[in-house]
């Protein structure tokens, strides 16, 4: 394979470089991911070849990060991951596993036990190996979420700490804890307040990635199936292939619409719920009252595909000031400039508060460019969608 400049990661604080544990049972891809992840600027501080091993190094290492291969044996990583947090909660736990639908299955179910996010692994290591985009993957995304906990302390707010995998980080004696940040105002530097129209919504669109699987469940579940079918839902949430199909059919039984992959070519209805595909873009033809799905494999942006700028900017076109959109947990930047469409054309733009993001990336960015019409916490979001649709409760 040929060797590609690997980007560098930033430290998680002044002085320390992000420490991640690598667990998996193929002493290849250990090797491998160790190797990309040094060469990267990450300090590796353990390898483990089951979740018991791991689970015993954690006092002992302390990592930032774990990364975490769902198929090992003794104890793998689906049962190792909730005695992980038990033992270091708000430890980052990232799941490996291959694209099988089972596997999505089982990764999407260790989200919503507190894992922070997900990496599609090549089936053997044969594909480890050769497979380019897996380790610009990998170093990608732990340059994120490095960068995110160099940014800012792992808060949360009492609601949500309670819950599993989402309470505060401690500090340790290795890693010193990044400065607090002051909490930020009603209206953070950058915020343009803009007046809300009264004209009523012809779609939703919900842009999201890290940590979005949650968020965008308990944002439509706190809408509502009756208030959901006045408008087509359209869902950008970064997710490889065959993790989209699965994350459709749970919203679907979360909140009892219909909801799946969107198809090139297919009608947009009220009432519908549709997921872009992973690996593929997805967009918008024809007019508020004959919208078409457009799906296409362009080239990524924002190094996203899906993308949200994509669906935002063709909404801008199609729906123009009957858009309400809203930007939830999120790293990186995307979404922002499909954004700036989406405002200037007249739509409404809500976006996630930090405290309640797992990374406040894009709904960060978005809101600092001065794009979000109000920055609310997780469960309100939900609410205030519905009083905007025009539901029970406005």
């Amino acid at each position: 394979m040929a060797a590609s400049a690997a980007p560098s990661i930033p430290s998680s604080s002044a002085g320390s470089r992000i420490r991640v544990l690598v667990a998996d049972d193929s002493v290849v891809v250990r090797g491998l991911v160790s190797r990309w992840l040094e060469e990267a600027g990450c300090e590796i501080v353990g390898t483990a070849s089951n979740g018991r091993i791991a689970l015993d190094a954690l006092d002992r290492v302390q990592p930032d990060i774990v990364l975490l291969d769902i198929e090992m044996p003794e104890l793998d990583g689906t049962q190792a991951l909730p005695k992980m947090l038990a033992k270091r909660p708000g430890l980052q736990v990232v799941m490996m596993s291959t694209l099988t639908q089972r596997n999505a299955e089982i990764s999407l179910r260790c989200l919503a036990l507190g894992a922070i996010d997900y990496l599609p692994k090549p089936e053997g290591n044969r594909g480890v190996t050769t497979q380019a985009s897996f380790r610009e993957d990998l170093v990608q995304k732990i340059r994120m979420l490095g960068a995110d906990l160099r940014n800012r302390p792992r808060a949360r707010p009492a609601s949500l700490a309670e819950r599993p995998g989402l309470p505060e980080r401690p500090a340790t004696a290795a890693i010193p804890a990044p400065s607090p940040r002051p909490a930020p105002a009603a209206t953070p530097v950058g915020v343009r307040p803009r007046p809300l129209r009264t004209s009523p919504p012809r779609c939703l669109l919900v842009g999201a990635s890290t940590g979005g699987p949650r968020a965008v469940g308990e944002v439509l579940e706190g809408i509502g199936a009756a208030t959901l079918r006045r408008v087509p839902i359209l869902i950008v949430q970064h997710m490889p292939p065959v993790f989209t199909a699965v994350f459709a059919e749970h919203l679907g039984a979360r909140i009892g619409l219909p909801a799946a992959e969107a198809k090139h070519g297919e009608p947009v209805r009220p009432g519908v719920v549709y997921v872009a595909p992973g690996g593929r873009h997805m967009g918008l033809s024809g007019t508020a009252n004959d919208a078409v799905i457009q799906l296409n494999d362009g080239p990524p942006v924002n190094f996203c595909r899906p993308a949200v700028d994509v669906m935002f900017r063709d909404a801008a076109d199609v729906y123009g000031a009957a858009t309400l959109s809203v930007v939830l947990t999120g790293m990186g930047s995307d979404g922002t400039k499909g954004a700036k469409a989406l405002v200037e054309a007249g739509g409404v733009m809500l976006a996630q508060d930090e405290a309640t993001s797992t990374v406040w990336g894009m709904p960060g960015s978005l809101v600092k460019a001065g794009y979000a019409h109000e920055i609310l916490p997780l469960p309100a979001i939900g609410p205030a969608l519905r009083t905007a649709l025009g539901g029970p409760g406005h």
